[in-house]
């Protein structure tokens, strides 16, 4: 029962069809959060006030109770509109979508990668849908992703009736650069931050011990800078860690986690924040070896040239069709 599901299931990873139909229930991962040690992290003032309702920071500027300053999160309300997100989901929705774990379908265009490894080649990845371009073109508008060089975007859907969710995890060190993005469609949600305390080995978190950060702490970017800390060190947090932080995604919203958020705390989707079906679309960028003074510099440009590749979906739909 460790073993692949059909509903893309596997290990310890389960979804309410697999805990139903395929006796996985026993699998099931029994995260229990505190969640008086919750705290909810604020749009507007950027703050993070006790509580775990995440609907509490629409009660800004009256917050009520204690708050707490949690670096390394940007949030961008209605970053694109009812009728752009009415037109990306149609023309997501036109393209095929592939089978996760944990009750998640994905769509996903980026280079093929090996965590275990290390080792990442082009495989089959050939740009990104023209349809979403826009997008990426709407991030060179802000001063926090300045050089910003999209090599992966995943499209994932999370649907209530599959028990969706995904687990607390640390985005790989190795390849995925610091800065992660999530245009939130659909509806609201929450990610949920819990802080990590295990080895350094596990998500390639000891690769940010070897290369800067692109942030600095006041949001900066840094990203050539020669001396100072790692990304990792540069990243260690104050606060006291045991609390948790749970952050909004509010419908049509852009979020950016980077520094302190993004290499000192596991985030996750609870299956009880996924209420409707949601789908975001998630962006990563290279780490520094990667880009060009690197020391994989070399297949670094051929994917990130690969990324600047737009292609109509529908013409690409109608070619796989014609290719079987």
């Amino acid at each position: 029962m460790t073993k692949p599901r059909p509903c893309g299931c596997k290990g310890c990873r389960t979804c309410l069809i697999c805990e139903t139909q395929y006796g996985a229930n026993n699998l099931k991962l029994q995260l229990e959060l505190d969640k008086n040690k919750g705290y909810v992290y604020c749009p507007y003032c950027n703050k993070a006030w006790t509580g775990w309702d995440i609907d509490s920071y629409k009660q800004h500027p009256n917050h009520e109770g204690d708050s707490i300053d949690y670096p390394g999160v940007y949030i961008q309300l209605d970053f694109i509109s009812e009728d752009e997100e009415k037109e990306l989901m149609k023309n997501i929705d036109e393209m095929p979508w592939d089978i996760s774990q944990s009750g998640r379908r994905k769509q996903n265009f980026g280079p093929k990668t090996n965590f275990k490894k290390k080792k990442v080649v082009v495989g089959k990845f050939d740009g990104f849908p023209a349809f979403s371009k826009y997008l990426q073109e709407r991030f060179e508008t802000f001063d926090l992703l300045k050089n910003y060089e999209v090599i992966e975007q995943c499209s994932l859907e999370y649907d209530p009736s599959k028990g969706a969710s995904i687990d607390p995890h640390i985005d790989d060190c190795w390849i995925w650069g610091e800065r992660i993005i999530t245009v939130n469609c659909l509806s609201d949600s929450v990610l949920t931050m819990t802080p990590f305390k295990g080895d350094i080995k596990k998500y390639n978190l000891y690769c940010a011990e070897e290369y800067k950060p692109v942030v600095g702490t006041d949001g900066s970017i840094v990203m050539d800078r020669i001396e100072g800390p790692s990304a990792f060190e540069a990243s260690k947090s104050s606060i006291n860690d045991d609390v948790i932080i749970r952050i909004p995604m509010p419908r049509r919203s852009l979020l950016i986690i980077y520094g302190e958020s993004r290499y000192q705390w596991e985030h996750c989707v609870l299956r009880e924040d996924i209420t409707s079906r949601r789908v975001c679309i998630a962006y990563r960028e290279f780490t520094p070896p990667y880009l060009t003074g690197g020391q994989h510099e070399e297949i670094g440009n051929i994917i990130r040239t690969k990324g600047k590749i737009f292609w109509d979906h529908k013409s690409k739909i109608n070619e796989d069709v014609d290719s079987k």
